[in-house]
């Protein structure tokens, strides 16, 4: 045999026994990078709408979603276009929401009407709504008002002014108010309807002083109508419980980091207005984060984080009825579903 002949046929045992040696490396490797057995669970896919655009009024949606809190909890969560032209409670009746962001007074008509929605968290514990007007005007009370011009917002947005004016026998002007104050401040109306997260701060904001201004929280005139709340569709919540309670748990949590971090809280919400194309003010935004605080952890509070209270239910639900805005409301236990009630 020649040289040649036999250099050749050691090469080739040479590649065969590094080729041998190798392959329990490379399957070891392999066995590491995809162990057996195991499997990614998928996530599930859903949707939220708000009730407005991209703001800290909603900020830890918005936070949980950026922090990979939702996936981490199981949920590819898409939050979807809100505002003008755009009905959350409708869409989730059509089902092209998963979950919404409803005021009590809202859900609470379309329960009545035949849409078996439920009430998963309620967000603000306290009610934002204010009556708000100069005090060169003379309106002290609520009383004061009678035969006064008031800005009232269309839709389920005024019931709750319009039943504190039926409570106390007084016929008011009415004068439909844009999502501005302008009117206002120009002297178009006496008083204005304002959120204390928005529409105050803006006023203080144009060089109003808050010593010029009487404000008339509803809540401290026995209307504590409660807004931002957590909803679903019965039929989606039996469907798939599991992703209600995840939801839940990761909304609170996204809450929980936005108050803990308010400056990180306010560049994401931030980020996510100017992908909207909509103008950001940061000092208006740590107003309106800050005043969500308040309203979902209030000082004197009994309930707990997202949790509906019963007596407030009822206080809202009994109202509604009064003024016929409602026929008939469910059960408490019928409404209101915890997120904890799975793990019991």
């Amino acid at each position: 045999m020649s040289i040649s002949k036999i250099w050749h046929n050691s090469c080739l045992q040479g590649k065969k026994y590094t080729i041998i040696l190798a392959m329990p490396v490379l399957f070891i490797a392999w066995i590491v990078a995809f162990p057996l057995g195991a499997t990614e669970t998928p996530l599930k896919i859903a949707s939220l709408m708000p009730l407005w655009s991209p703001q800290a009024q909603f900020a830890g949606y918005y936070v949980a979603l950026d922090k990979g809190i939702y996936a981490r909890h199981g949920i590819d969560l898409k939050i979807l276009r809100a505002g003008p032209g755009h009905s959350p409670a409708e869409d989730l009746e059509k089902g092209t929401t998963d979950f919404a962001i409803l005021w009590l007074t809202t859900a609470l008509q379309h329960r009545s009407a035949g849409t078996r929605l439920v009430n998963l968290a309620q967000i603000t514990q306290q009610s934002s709504m204010m009556l708000i007007s100069k005090k060169t005007a003379g309106i002290k009370t609520i009383d004061d008002m009678d035969g006064k011009k008031i800005g009232l917002w269309e839709g389920d947005v005024s019931i709750p002014p319009r039943t504190l004016f039926a409570q106390h026998r007084i016929k008011v002007r009415e004068v439909r108010q844009s999502h501005t104050v302008n009117l206002f401040l120009r002297g178009g109306i006496d008083v204005t309807s304002a959120m204390w997260f928005n529409e105050y701060h803006t006023i203080l904001n144009s060089g109003i002083d808050p010593e010029e201004l009487n404000v008339i929280f509803l809540r401290d005139e026995g209307m504590n109508f409660l807004e931002d709340g957590i909803y679903m569709m019965e039929r989606t919540l039996h469907k798939d419980p599991a992703l209600a309670v995840a939801f839940v748990k990761a909304s609170l949590e996204g809450w929980r980091y936005a108050f803990a971090h308010p400056g990180e809280t306010l560049d994401i919400v931030i980020k996510y207005m100017r992908e909207a194309h909509l103008p950001a003010n940061r000092m208006h935004q740590k107003w309106m984060l800050e005043r969500m605080r308040d309203l979902m952890v209030p000082v004197n509070s009994k309930g707990t984080l997202g949790h509906l209270m019963q007596q407030d239910f009822e206080a809202v639900a009994h109202a509604l009825q009064k003024q016929g805005l409602i026929h008939k409301y469910p059960e408490y236990n019928d409404f209101v579903w915890r997120a904890d009630a799975g793990e019991k």
